[in-house]
């Protein structure tokens, strides 16, 4: 029997989420470390979107893409997702389930562990499988990120895990070992559900997140005042970036969450990570340090974080915050006039 690891997608507005193409790269990897394996991707859409899907799906690193479809997937729907997951993972019965920690695959993976009675790695930084015995091998940060442990799981199949986004990478070319294509379309009445949605609120759009974002300007303590995160935001702003920021500030309520970069935050990957205030403890550097070109600004010029710069800019956060704004205006003032 093939040793399957089992990818679920996640599409957005009719695209494949880049979390995706990124397990689908490292399940590749992994694949190669297992005898007769092969690597599956599964969508759930509408009947609409299937050949979309198809066609995103295509070539991006699986032997084989299942497209489940039922007029319900247009939006997140837990019972139906939770439903129709468990009766393909119960056909298909893979070795390994991965999906991406996000909101989607946060709420919807620790059911389906449950649903197929066994367990759940989450937030994973890491994967690889154990050349012995062929046990995926799941790294996470544990005790609020002070600790990496290494997770097992060998007398419980499948092994389930959820992975940070932006932790691995796509695939650099198009797959060629394309194998298979199934759709199965799921009726209404063979499905049971006991929710009804009442209501609808979609989140502030205009509002970047950290790890899609090209540009992350993130605050750390060195900030000083809660009122100097609004030149945060105007840099972001002008960069058309994203608001990130250090444990602290988070655990302060200067910001929420969503902003938290670090080990028991977001790993992101951007373009360019500018570190405002920010001293560079190890939790914080394990979430940023991918990034392809890091600025950083802090008052001390033996902060930690400078050894991970291509650019360090030693003084007052605001100040300097400040100054960077006024040069990008008056630049983008001469370039109107030109």
């Amino acid at each position: 029997m093939k040793s399957n690891i089992m990818v679920l997608a996640e599409l957005r507005e009719n695209e494949v989420h880049s979390s995706t193409l990124e397990l689908l790269g490292k399940s590749r990897e992994l694949s190669r470390k297992l005898e007769n394996s092969s690597v599956t991707v599964v969508a759930l859409t509408t009947e609409e979107l299937k050949e979309t899907a198809i066609n995103l799906l295509h070539k991006s690193g699986a032997d084989k893409v299942l497209i489940a479809t039922n007029e319900n997937f247009k939006r997140f729907n837990f019972t139906y997702y939770l439903r129709v997951l468990e009766k393909i993972s119960n056909n298909e019965k893979p070795r390994i389930i991965l999906a991406s920690a996000t909101t989607t695959g946060r709420t919807i993976m620790p059911a389906l562990a449950a649903a197929l009675h066994t367990g759940l790695t989450a937030d994973c930084t890491g994967l690889d499988i154990d050349d012995e015995s062929g046990t995926l091998l799941q790294t996470r940060p544990a005790i609020g990120g002070n600790v990496i442990a290494t997770i097992k799981t060998p007398n419980h199949f499948p092994q389930m895990a959820t992975v940070r986004p932006k932790t691995f990478s796509p695939l650099t070319y198009n797959y060629e070992g394309f194998e298979k294509l199934e759709v199965i379309s799921f009726t209404n009445d063979s499905i049971e559900d006991n929710m009804e949605l009442l209501s609808f609120n979609s989140t502030d759009s205009s509002r970047k997140n950290v790890q899609d974002a090209q540009v992350v300007v993130s605050a750390g303590k060195g900030i000083s005042n809660i009122n100097n995160l609004e030149l945060i935001s105007e840099l972001a702003s002008l960069l058309n970036g994203a608001v990130g920021a250090s444990r602290p500030l988070v655990d302060q309520k200067w910001l929420d969450y969503e902003s938290q970069v670090g080990l028991s935050g977001h790993t992101v990957k951007p373009d360019v990570y500018i570190a405002a205030g920010i001293s560079g403890a190890v939790q914080h550097i394990a979430g940023m340090q991918t990034s392809d070109f890091v600025i950083s600004i802090n008052k001390d010029k033996n902060a930690a974080i400078f050894e991970y710069s291509d650019i360090g800019l030693v003084g007052d956060a605001t100040q300097i915050l400040e100054e960077i704004i006024e040069e990008l205006k008056n630049s983008k003032g001469e370039r109107k006039n030109a």
